[in-house]
């Protein structure tokens, strides 16, 4: 996410770093690079411009250019100017008519019917009952999509009959929620563009009849300006009520994320970050300054741990790890349970791009060698996994051809354990004993 955009960020920050002071010219020159970073990464040029000029009001006094740490008061200032230019933090849905009517448009191809899953699932978790409507007549195959992602997410969708309008579909859906004690209603409507007069006729009598709580404009991320120009559009004819980003994690450039509030008006909600049901998170600018900063998204990386991770077995772990009785099992245990917190590469990118993780790559991140490690594991008896001490040319070779590996591979993982062990038991080791009360 947002790859190329911190690589220049870093640039920028690292020759600040090398600087004694911030005099006028060196704080020119860093915010010419800004200005270039940023129009490289299509963010919307009158954005940029009084962006840059912020900055340089803020920059230019005394506190900055006589401090002793230069580059991390330009640093500050930059996050906080980001922050300002994302916008306010994204409100939850709201429900608040019975039943709730939530309209998701936006172009065709966006995302539209999968991030309707994603809402509907999540507000399922939340104590809703919420039914999906296919309002999507004019793709091939958009009402299968949405039934199949209905069913994925445990929820009704109600598909339209034979000849029946978009308009009919709807008032229909209303009657049946109120049947069958349903709450929510999500319409999944067709992709169309602004300036199609028709199109964009039929999507304001469906809002005008079925006085919405929400209507969301579903842009893509990473179509950058287009994305931008199209919420604009809409927004000037029908009551926008925010804006989900979807494709986030694909988005090298960040455009997008960074115009969006300024030049459409229009609050950004969500952002989707992953094509599972799960991966629909609620806006914060903070948090995605960090990212762009490269300083790493640690509270989002909490949240998924605590969303993903059994606490039992982690304090198990750690108690072992204090005992120095950390074995293959337990690896394999972990590997299981990181691979809960979604795609490694994901997880992984959440971590700041300085200090200890600096140069790591996030993208080259491998999901299939922890495949290949569990299948390793997997093929040991429990002897072997308790005592790899035990393991001798013979039984590598048929733990080699148990998983589907080689035998280099399991001497690697071995290699890797014990370097693992011999971590643990060192000053980390020593941390985590007196973190758990022991000696």
């Amino acid at each position: 996410m947002f790859e190329g955009l911190q690589d220049k960020f870093q640039t920028v920050f690292r020759r600040l770093r090398n600087e004694g002071r911030v005099s006028q010219e060196v704080l020119q020159v860093a915010l010419r690079d800004i200005r270039i970073a940023l129009l490289e990464a299509d963010v919307h040029f009158r954005v940029v411009k009084a962006f840059v000029e912020r900055i340089r009001e803020r920059a230019a006094g005394a506190d900055v250019l006589g401090s002793l740490t230069p580059a991390q008061q330009v640093i500050k200032i930059v996050r906080e100017e980001l922050i300002i230019l994302l916008g306010e933090d994204g409100k939850e849905l709201r429900c608040a008519s019975r039943p709730s009517v939530l309209i998701l448009c936006g172009l065709q191809g966006s995302g539209k019917t999968t991030t309707a899953g994603k809402i509907a699932k999540r507000l399922l978790e939340r104590g809703r009952y919420p039914l999906l409507v296919a309002g999507d007549l004019q793709r091939a195959a958009a009402v299968e999509q949405l039934e199949q992602i209905g069913a994925a997410a445990g929820v009704p969708v109600l598909s339209p009959s034979a000849g029946e309008s978009v308009l009919g579909l709807c008032r229909r859906a209303r009657r049946e929620s109120r049947e069958k004690g349903l709450d929510t209603l999500i319409i999944d409507t067709a992709g169309r563009l602004h300036i199609d007069t028709e199109s964009m006729a039929e999507l304001s009598t469906v809002v005008t009849e079925m006085k919405p709580d929400e209507v969301l404009f579903v842009a893509d991320a990473m179509t950058g300006q287009d994305a931008v120009k199209s919420v604009a559009g809409f927004s000037s004819s029908i009551p926008l009520t925010g804006a989900i980003l979807t494709k986030l994690d694909g988005d090298t450039r960040g455009g997008a994320a960074l115009s969006i509030r300024t030049v459409a008006k229009v609050p950004l909600r969500f952002v989707g970050v992953g094509e599972k049901l799960d991966d629909l998170e609620i806006f914060k600018p903070d948090r995605l300054a960090s990212r762009i900063l490269g300083m790493g998204d640690v509270l989002s990386l909490i949240e998924k741990a605590e969303e993903g991770l059994d606490s039992e077995e982690s304090r198990r772990l750690a108690e072992r790890l204090a005992r120095k009785e950390f074995t293959l099992e337990d690896l394999r245990s972990q590997m299981r349970q990181l691979r809960k917190m979604g795609p490694l590469s994901q997880v992984l990118e959440m971590l700041p791009r300085g200090g200890p993780f600096k140069g790591f790559d996030a993208s080259s991140a491998d999901e299939g060698r922890l495949k290949k490690v569990e299948a390793i594991i997997d093929s040991m008896t429990s002897v072997e996994r308790r005592r790899p001490r035990v393991l001798n040319g013979s039984r590598k070779r048929r733990i080699a051809r148990g998983s589907g590996t080689k035998v280099q591979d399991v001497n690697q993982l071995i290699k890797q354990y014990r370097e693992m062990r011999k971590m643990f038991s060192g000053v980390q080791g020593k941390w985590l004993r007196k973190a758990l009360g022991q000696r």
